[in-house]
């Protein structure tokens, strides 16, 4: 019964946390700023949405291919609509759980190609850790390209101090606190048998394996090029909405970038970043200039053309999966749990 409400509570809290935070902006916008966003969509330049889409898909496919690469190890290269659909569909059920899309994908795929689902589950390791590494570096990037607007913010929050509270003062404070936190963080990390700690040991493992493992393919260049392709198409995709406002038209690409990566932390939050996304857009392109009915637009755009292709590609590729392998036998599988 426990176990059964706390499953319940970490799928309803975040959902609920999307909720409030949608009610929460909406609440204090004025009656003109609503009638700003409703314009916003009529008014706005659906070809570029449309293109946008396309860049969408395009990394879709290419996520399909690159998943063949981290599997032709196992024995065996799965066809390349199967590795599709399969991860089309494990998008649309990371929309009803959180990271049941994880267990969703290998699972389909282990059937209909027979192959191990503990062994494919492995494969995602990887994948994750190229993903993991290129988000980061697009972070670092942003933050060494946006040090002034960083700073700006700083002199703002502390108000221009001056004395012990001054803002150099604090900066060099906060860079103390970090990294003795640091050191501290990483010396319980190897010594303690806290729960906690064994469980961000056991994620660290995991980022090193999956390191390893692509330096190990036999396909390390197509690998590497199609995980760019794909951030490439993820930035695009996002770029090119832009475009679909007259007010958002003219952002600087910096403007973009912070947006995307802050939009990606957020979905984290929320499972498909409903409500925290568009919200998360928002903020950072008020901090371009960009105001807040056109920022907030273009946000629920994002959001609403991602997920409705995620949704309908995903709603299809059911049972497109099992028309492909309608001549297969997917039930003489191998056992799943090797």
């Amino acid at each position: 019964m426990i176990k059964r409400l706390l499953s319940f509570l970490k799928v309803a809290i975040p959902l609920a946390f999307g909720v409030f935070l949608i009610w929460y902006v909406f609440k204090d916008l004025e009656e003109d700023e609503r009638t700003e966003l409703v314009n916003a969509f009529k008014e706005a330049n659906y070809f570029w949405i449309l293109l946008s889409t396309l860049f969408g898909v395009l990394s879709h496919l290419s996520r399909a291919e690159r998943w063949k690469y981290t599997i032709q190890p196992l024995g065996k290269t799965p066809k390349f609509w199967n590795s599709f659909f399969t991860v089309m569909i494990g998008y649309v059920a990371n929309y009803a759980l959180p990271r049941l899309g994880e267990v969703t994908r290998p699972a389909l795929l282990g059937r209909y190609e027979k192959l191990s689902f503990n062994k494919l589950f492995g494969t995602i390791v990887a994948e994750r850790v190229a993903d993991l590494l290129i988000l980061a570096l697009i972070m670092v990037c942003i933050v060494f390209a946006e040090l002034d607007v960083l700073k700006d913010q700083l002199y703002i929050l502390l108000d221009e101090g001056s004395g012990k509270f001054s803002p150099r003062n604090i900066l060099i404070l906060a860079i103390v606190v970090l990294v003795a936190g640091g050191a501290f963080f990483f010396f319980m990390l190897g010594k303690s048998t806290n729960p906690f700690f064994m469980k961000i040991r056991e994620i660290f493992r995991g980022i090193y394996d999956g390191i390893l493992s692509i330096l190990r393919m036999e396909n390390k260049l197509p690998f590497i090029l199609h995980t760019l392709f794909i951030w490439i198409m993820y930035i695009g995709m996002f770029y090119i909405c832009f475009f679909s406002l007259n007010e958002t038209a003219d952002a600087s690409f910096s403007a973009v970038l912070a947006a995307f990566v802050m939009g990606s932390l957020s979905i984290v939050f929320v499972q498909g970043g409903l409500g925290v996304f568009p919200i998360a857009i928002m903020e950072t392109l008020m901090l371009y200039g960009i105001s807040k009915t056109s920022a907030l637009a273009l946000g629920w755009i994002l959001w609403s053309s991602q997920t409705l292709m995620i949704i309908i590609l995903g709603v299809l590729s059911i049972p497109l999966l099992r028309w492909y392998n309608r001549n297969n036998n997917v039930e003489a599988t191998t056992d799943h749990t090797e």
